[in-house]
Parts: structure tokens; C-alpha cells; sequence
């Protein structure tokens, strides 16, 4: 089984060689790797039983930190990120060619979300790349909010799961592409349409 701890500077070491760490979120706890390590990727989707044709999500601690991953940056997913970062808010943009097709949707997109919890954001801050993060538990099974639950799924699989408490939400994130840079809302979760509707004054589609 894992160790379970609250070393943040032990969790960014593992991180930085290239191992996989649970890390908990304001969502659910994230099974987290370096985001431009392919090895690292690839083991992430063997510890999760996970098909690759679902992409990854990148975790930061400010929208600035992963400019070199995304192509532009549309006004409305400007606003949404002033107004919900930190936060469960997850927002799809056009990658660039430094980011790894395992992180990709069809090839050309990638997610991005600063996590609402200050444990989580301590250990971004530590690092200078972006996190691949899913979450901590074997594909099909709940998602865990605790270290233990994560524990309990992939705690043969990975060294190190930081413990910052029960997560808060229990949801996933909710999850926001851009058309012709317009919003659209991809997976409902813990923020709710109606909230990011009267954010943007806008009707959004499905």
C-alpha cells in the first residue's frame, strides 16, 4: 500500500523523477504525474485500467503557467477562469505542439483547471510544469474522497498519496469547451450550468 502523508515537498519530489502521487482536490482525490513525461502518462492510464482514448486533464496554479500548452485563449474562458479558478471549473483549449497526444482530445485539445484546495495548490506552486491528473480510482469504480478510499484502489500502484482531508465536493469538475469561441458545456459537475450561464449572459448549447 501507499504511505500516506503531508509532505509537500516530499510529493513534489516524486513528481518532478517521474512517479505518480495521489493528491487531493476540492472535487475528488486526482491520481497526479508530470504532464510532459510520457512514461509517466502512459503509466497513469495502466494503474487506472484506463482506455487512452480518454484524454487527461492538466492541473495548475494559474492560468499563466500553462500558456505554453495552449494555442489562445478565448475572452469568455478568460472570464470563466477570473470567476472560478480556483475551482471545479475544468476549460478545454487548442493545444499546442508541446503537449503530448496522450493529454489530447482527437489531437487537438487539451483541459486545463487550477484545483480550489490549498494543500494541492502548494505543490503546483513547487513545481515549474503543469500536473496530468484523473481521477484516483480504477476506471468504473467510484471516485475516491479520501487518501484511504484512494488507498483502497490503487494503493499498490503508486508510493505516496497526500492527505489533505475529505474532498469537499465529492462531484468531478464541470467541464467547458469553446466553439468559434463561444461556450460549451461538455460533462455537468460540481458547478452548475445555470451559474456559468449567468456568468456569461449567454445561452449556452450542448
Amino acid at each position: 500500500m501507499a504511505k500516506i502523508g503531508t509532505d509537500i515537498l516530499h510529493a513534489a519530489a516524486l513528481l518532478r523523477a517521474g512517479k505518480l502521487v495521489g493528491i487531493p482536490t476540492d472535487t475528488v482525490y486526482g491520481l497526479a504525474g508530470h504532464a510532459q513525461k510520457t512514461e509517466t502518462l502512459q503509466e497513469i492510464f495502466l494503474v487506472k485500467k484506463r482506455p487512452q482514448d480518454k484524454p487527461l486533464i492538466a492541473q495548475v496554479d494559474h492560468l499563466e503557467k500553462a500558456t505554453g500548452f495552449v494555442k489562445n485563449i478565448p475572452n469568455h474562458a478568460r472570464t470563466l477562469a477570473e470567476k472560478y479558478w480556483p475551482g471545479a471549473l475544468t476549460l478545454i483549449f487548442e493545444a499546442t505542439q508541446e503537449v503530448s497526444p496522450i493529454m489530447m482530445s482527437n489531437g487537438k485539445t487539451i483541459g486545463l483547471r487550477v484545483p480550489d484546495h490549498d494543500m494541492t495548490l502548494e505543490l503546483l506552486k513547487q513545481l515549474d510544469f503543469p500536473l496530468a491528473v484523473t481521477s484516483a480510482n480504477l476506471s468504473g469504480h467510484p471516485s475516491p474522497t479520501t487518501a484511504e478510499e484512494v488507498n483502497e484502489q490503487i494503493g499498490d500502484s503508486i508510493e505516496y498519496i497526500l492527505d489533505g482531508g475529505a474532498s469537499l465536493h465529492g462531484l468531478e469538475s464541470t467541464i467547458v469547451g469553446f466553439e468559434h469561441k463561444m461556450p460549451v458545456i461538455l460533462r455537468k459537475g460540481a458547478i452548475s450550468e445555470e451559474e456559468i450561464l449567468a456568468t456569461l449572459n449567454l445561452k449556452l448549447s450542448h
